[in-house]
């Protein structure tokens, strides 16, 4: 066990990495943060900010050696950055987890390997290969790079044969992967944890409705049936002990009309979705992560009330200063936000969160916050 007062690592700095900094200052830890970047939304909650590249394999062994763990809050981290740390540091999850998450194609590969269900897919190296999945699988399909691609970038739908050569174009050459077009009922995801005891815990299922390819809306609980809950929370609980999960990962679904699960992705780290876990579950994913770094005993998942979070992106400054007042007047309407200097169009700027009698009741206490920022601006 890695007691409180020691530091914690954190490769990457962003809004994740903020609200681990918040639970684990909670918990009496110190933590560093390592990036490119300063002033990043974790190094303004973190007691040390270091900001050197991933790639400087030295830099990341100075700071590994500086702390008692180190944890991820993006995975678009190298294999050999991660290795860097496993040399002088506890890495939780370890660098194979990140290695094949982080990209699409190993995640594929091993999901399907080990037996759980996932979107078809084919792989794609060039237009010939496009044209052959597409013949394979069947339109309309999805084409996605294989690495480095969220919130909808670096992916293209095709709906016909004409719009392969654009599609393909738009990857840029880059090892990609064509996936079938899964006509769903919803989205769903399921966030979890597993400690170096083989002890799981997860949220239950969470609905999440995406706007522009980006998440807009979580709803915990999912309107679900009790065996689709059950065979989520299986499916979950499979993947982290089939990749040695220590930490927190998400598993992201689709729920076809038949009942049916498919995995989209996985995030092995704390989720978007998961934000709501802060106020609608007795410990946040956040507390878990830190609780699975540190070897504690992982914490109650019971849901508190029924909860939402609608994500808050930079196109909501555009007219002006939000009207922070009039959000807050809503019921149970919390706010939070990442410390980021520059609103843009699509750049995740916070979230508000509200609770419910009802996951109905807290869904709409959390949109009229977000729509009421736009008062009076």
């Amino acid at each position: 066990m890695i007691a409180p007062g020691a530091a914690l690592g954190v490769l990457g700095s962003g809004q994740l990495g903020r609200m681990f900094a918040m639970a684990a200052r909670r918990l009496g830890y110190r933590v560093h943060t390592f990036s490119p970047e300063r002033d990043t939304p974790t190094g303004q909650i973190a007691d040390v900010e270091v900001c050197a590249s991933y790639d400087d394999l030295d830099a990341v062994r100075a700071f590994a050696s500086g702390v008692a763990a180190v944890t991820f809050e993006f995975e678009n981290v190298s294999a050999a950055a991660a290795a860097a740390a496993e040399s002088v540091a506890v890495v939780r999850p370890a660098g194979r987890v990140l290695h094949i998450t982080q990209h699409r194609l190993r995640e594929k590969t091993f999901l399907a390997g080990k037996g759980f269900p996932v979107t078809p897919f084919r792989t794609v190296g060039s237009l010939e290969d496009c044209h052959a999945a597409a013949a394979e699988l069947g339109l309309p399909a999805v084409l996605k790079t294989a690495g480095f691609g969220y919130d909808g970038k670096g992916q293209r739908v095709i709906q016909t044969a004409r719009d392969i050569p654009a599609a393909w174009a738009a990857m840029a050459g880059a090892e990609s992967i064509l996936e079938a077009f899964v006509p769903f009922e919803r989205e769903i995801s399921v966030v979890a944890a597993r400690s170096h005891t083989g002890e799981f815990v997860h949220y239950g299922v969470m609905e999440n409705r995406h706007a522009n390819h980006i998440l807009d809306v979580t709803i915990t609980p999912a309107a679900v049936s009790g065996p689709v809950a059950n065979e989520a929370a299986a499916i979950a609980r499979g993947v982290l002990e089939a990749l040695d999960v220590v930490g927190v990962l998400c598993v992201e679904m689709f729920l076809e009309s038949s009942g049916g699960l498919l995995i989209n992705e996985l995030a092995p780290r704390p989720h978007n979705s998961g934000h709501v876990t802060i106020e609608a579950h007795a410990t946040s994913q956040f507390e878990q992560q830190v609780r699975a770094l540190c070897g504690l005993p992982l914490g109650s998942t019971e849901l508190v009330r029924p909860g939402a979070m609608a994500n808050l992106l930079g196109g909501l400054w555009q007219a002006g200063e939000p009207n922070w007042a009039a959000a807050l007047e809503v019921p149970g309407a919390r706010l939070h936000l990442y410390g980021k200097g520059e609103a843009r169009p699509g750049r995740k700027m916070g979230h508000i969160t509200a609770l419910g009698a009802t996951a109905g009741e807290a869904r709409g206490r959390a949109v009229l916050a977000r729509q009421r920022l736009a008062d009076s601006q």
